[in-house]
């Protein structure tokens, strides 16, 4: 069991990793509490938590529009939450995302938390901050950025978790491993089996490890005016994928990220070794590599990509396994060199 303290210059986000899942109760006070989550998650550990007053959404990237939103807001106002309140997500990164906007902005803001069910919500979502939903076929691009008070990362609740989605954040580990850390590349790459059979205390370290990246990145540059763009590596094109294809996040991001890595090679920044590991990697888990897809085809999905700055894209390349390298493309350029 760990504990690591996310610190803002305005918050704090206490996350704990290897805790069972119900310690969150221990963090509501006198708080009115409200669960928001899933009818997948209900439906395994409803019972848990059937104490409190419970919001439940439909899985998916469906759920993350602005019609559920106000949805919720009209459940909450009907159980009575004030600004006293507690807002409580358990789930992944739908879950998760859809939760810190609703607390975020339910009468300009009231006390949040996490329970973090997915891998991909262990080692990303859950962490950092980012709380946005979809708009028409466009991710995230209406949102927030504010610290849950508390996380809870328990290890033990991926035994559930679809072979599918769990593949889908090792993506995300795999990407955070290659944004600052060469150390956490090689245990990932050396524990293969370990990991896909969910050896508990290899997925404790993997989850500490992926996060402790992240939360030094996040407190270095919250509101992503630098460092922190690093973490989008892979996801200029992984998200107008999705808005595509409908494709499995993760998924997109292993594309997505490969891409970068190719890109880098073949502007000298990457050695061929290193790109070739970095695809064996994803290849490992069974994550795609490759996607056939014709530029103009994903051209307006990234003209409204939260990374682009009028004309340019802020596009992460790699200079090297954990040394990534912020690039400014016009759109024209990024077109050329594919």
């Amino acid at each position: 069991m760990a504990y690591i303290t996310l610190k803002t210059p305005t918050s704090e986000s206490h996350i704990n990793i290897g805790f069972e899942f119900t310690e969150f109760k221990t963090q509501i006070g006198k708080s009115q509490v409200v669960i928001i989550t899933d009818s997948n998650i209900n439906s395994i550990y409803g019972s848990q938590f059937s104490e409190f007053k419970v919001i439940e959404i439909k899985p998916g990237e469906k759920s993350k529009s602005l019609e559920i939103i106000g949805d919720i807001y009209k459940h909450l106002l009907d159980c009575h939450i004030d600004r006293n309140g507690l807002i409580i997500g358990i789930g992944g990164g739908v879950v998760c995302d859809i939760t810190g906007f609703v607390a975020t902005t339910y009468f300009r803001g009231i006390r949040f938390g996490f329970v973090a069910t997915t891998l991909l919500a262990q080692v990303d979502a859950a962490i950092g901050g980012k709380n946005g939903v979809n708009f028409q076929s466009f991710k995230n691009i209406i949102g927030t950025i504010n610290q849950p008070d508390f996380v809870y990362c328990d290890p033990k609740m991926l035994d559930s978790l679809p072979d599918e989605q769990y593949r889908c954040g090792m993506a995300e580990a795999i990407k955070t491993s290659l944004t600052r850390n060469n150390k956490l590349f090689d245990f990932i790459d050396e524990n293969k089996e370990l990991i896909i059979s969910k050896e508990y205390s290899v997925l404790q370290k993997l989850i500490y490890d992926s996060v402790k990246i992240k939360v030094s990145i996040v407190e270095a540059d919250e509101i992503e005016k630098g460092a922190r763009k690093i973490l989008n590596l892979g996801h200029t094109f992984a998200h107008a994928i999705e808005s595509k294809t409908g494709m499995q996040h993760g998924e997109a991001v292993s594309i997505g990220v490969c891409k970068a890595a190719d890109i880098s090679l073949k502007l000298g920044f990457l050695a061929d070794e290193e790109n070739k590991r970095i695809r064996e990697l994803f290849k490992g888990f069974g994550l795609p590599t490759e996607f056939k897809f014709d530029f103009e085809e994903l051209l307006p999905a990234i003209l409204h990509d939260k990374k682009k700055d009028e004309q340019i894209i802020n596009y992460i390349l790699l200079n090297g396994i954990g040394k990534p390298v912020i690039m400014k493309f016009h759109y024209n350029e990024l077109k050329k060199i594919f």
